[in-house]
């Protein structure tokens, strides 16, 4: 999920303005008055010019930049000699209330909930017609993914692992996993690295250790997570397996961001994610052990709601962490979102950030409680 969807309203910084301050040795002047320019005294004497300090130059604007930096406004002068744009009020004069600001998602909502119902209608339809079907749709998931994750890497840190081999390497480890389980999503990801190792040395050796070692990375987070999915779908009860994992990754993110936004006040972690609470948390953990203990109930062969309840808590976490674990990645590239292929999500990758982590979670977790069917 993005940083916007956990509900806590951004903080708004105060813009102030700041006046240039000259040498501390040069006296003591008014209230308004510029620090640094020439005391009042006699007319200037070009005799004395080699024996006084000259006038500081003023910047026209702050000396901390442009729009990163709004909690700084530019540099003016005040004082006797210049007129005061925005002078102090009397102290005693009633100060305006600000109006109240309104929560906001930061997304387009609408946007946000169609483009959502049509994935899941594609997702559920392939996934309960044709189980080969699904296979497609991950590895087509997967691919379009490694496409947003290399390309932000490249432009933004110049890292350019290579997107060919990762692609097929990508869709053939879904593949492998579905058809030869664990065992052959293991080979396909160790074949995925020597192949990423050997096609970047085309290129010069520039560059060598981050590009491969960008690349591996991008081989385990992207399309090994994934595969666990096509995992789950190999049980006989796969596709119920693979709805409820779905359903539980998702009403963890529900949760998160309704009570999030409802009631978060307290940040859970402002340095990687400001818009995430941990009131958004314990909503994420309640919503997911509620959702969960009725999906082992009533949808999990031989499952007990007391597995699901286990299970919903294991996913809350498991989504938290995925999504501040891109959100990381996001805020080291210096990106709101991976991509703008979907409307109000961002990207592919933002909608796959809580749900790599969290299948392999879940596959382990069914095949304790149930069995690998």
């Amino acid at each position: 999920m993005n940083d916007s969807t956990w509900g806590a309203p951004p903080h708004t910084g105060h813009t102030g303005q700041t006046g240039y301050w000259g040498p501390a040795d040069q006296g003591h002047t008014d209230r308004g008055s510029v620090q640094g320019a020439v005391p009042a005294g006699p007319a200037y004497d070009a005799q004395d010019a080699p024996h006084t300090r000259p006038m500081p130059i003023v910047p026209d604007v702050s000396a901390h930049g442009g729009d990163q930096d709004d909690d700084r406004g530019a540099a003016r002068l005040s004082g006797p000699l210049f007129r005061d744009e925005n002078p102090d009020p009397m102290p005693d004069a009633p100060q305006p209330t600000p109006a109240p600001q309104k929560k906001s998602a930061g997304r387009d909502l609408g946007a946000a909930i169609g483009v959502g119902v049509g994935l899941g209608a594609v997702i559920i339809a392939s996934l309960f017609v044709v189980k080969a079907v699904f296979v497609g749709v991950i590895a087509v998931a997967v691919v379009v993914g490694l496409w947003e994750l290399t390309s932000r890497l490249q432009e933004r840190k110049e890292i350019k692992a290579p997107l060919v081999p990762l692609a097929v390497g990508g869709a053939a480890m879904v593949v492998a996993g579905y058809v030869r389980g664990a065992e052959g999503a293991w080979v396909a990801m160790a074949l995925t690295a020597l192949a990423v190792l050997v096609w970047r040395m085309t290129d010069p050796p520039e560059g060598y250790l981050k590009d491969v070692t960008a690349g591996v990375f991008a081989a385990f987070y992207v399309p090994f997570l994934a595969t666990f999915v096509a995992m789950m779908l190999t049980a006989d009860d796969g596709p119920w397996r693979v709805l409820t994992f779905l359903i539980l990754t998702v009403v963890s993110d529900t949760g998160a961001y309704a009570v999030g936004w409802r009631f978060g006040k307290h940040k859970l972690a402002p340095r990687i994610s400001p818009g995430k609470t941990r009131e958004g948390l314990f909503g994420a953990v309640a919503f997911a052990m509620v959702a969960g203990a009725l999906c082992l109930q009533f949808l999990i062969d031989d499952g007990a709601w007391w597995q699901g309840l286990l299970l919903g808590l294991a996913v809350a976490a498991s989504a938290t962490l995925g999504d501040l674990g891109e959100s990381m990645i996001k805020r080291d590239l210096g990106i709101k979102d991976m991509g703008t292929l979907l409307p109000g999500h961002g990207g592919i990758m933002d909608r796959l950030d809580s749900l790599l982590p969290t299948a392999p979670v879940v596959w382990l977790l069914l095949e304790l409680f149930v069995g690998s069917g």
